[in-house]
């Protein structure tokens, strides 16, 4: 039998794509060939998913994040000299209100791709309540029966909603 009709057909005569180099690539002097010829081993990664109390969890920190955010920013507005783009750039709590606001949004993405949409789109008013808080506690914004009722309408809201039948 002749050498040639014993190795197996591909890219350099001994290694088939996608599989490690045959040892005959070292041996005969046909590495360059089976390197440039051969397929790269693909490596599949899990990635990371939330459970659903995980995804919860993760809009829950993201209104409280957007919620700071909104202080920040009104913060930053208070004191803002002029409204030309360096005056904004420069002022240290309006960038710090968009860059967690950033923040929040990379989180919320991860959140929404593995919850629910119906069950975590509602959780992200809670900013609305985050907001009114924080207002009355740094703005000295002023409290009344219908900012009350307003927020217990969106708790009471949020709670309901995230009813569940136990899986």
């Amino acid at each position: 039998m002749a050498a040639a009709e014993s190795e197996p057909e591909g890219p350099c005569r001994g290694c088939v794509p996608g599989k490690a180099l045959a040892r005959n690539c070292y041996d005969k002097g046909t590495f360059e060939e089976a390197v440039s010829t051969a397929t790269p081993p693909t490596v599949v990664r899990k990635s990371f998913r939330f459970s659903r109390r995980q995804s919860i969890a993760l809009v829950f920190f993201c209104t409280v994040f957007g919620a700071v955010a909104q202080v920040l920013i009104k913060s930053g507005a208070n004191v803002l000299a002029s409204a030309s783009p360096l005056a904004m750039l420069t002022n240290p709590p309006l960038v710090t209100g968009y860059g967690l606001y950033g923040i929040s949004t990379v989180l919320l993405v991860l959140a929404l791709r593995d919850g629910e949409l119906s069950i975590l789109y509602p959780v992200i008013s809670l900013t609305y309540v985050w907001v009114t808080f924080l207002s009355v506690v740094f703005f000295k914004d002023s409290v009344n029966v219908f900012k009350i009722a307003g927020v217990s309408i969106i708790v009471t809201g949020v709670a309901v909603l995230g009813k569940d039948k136990p899986r």
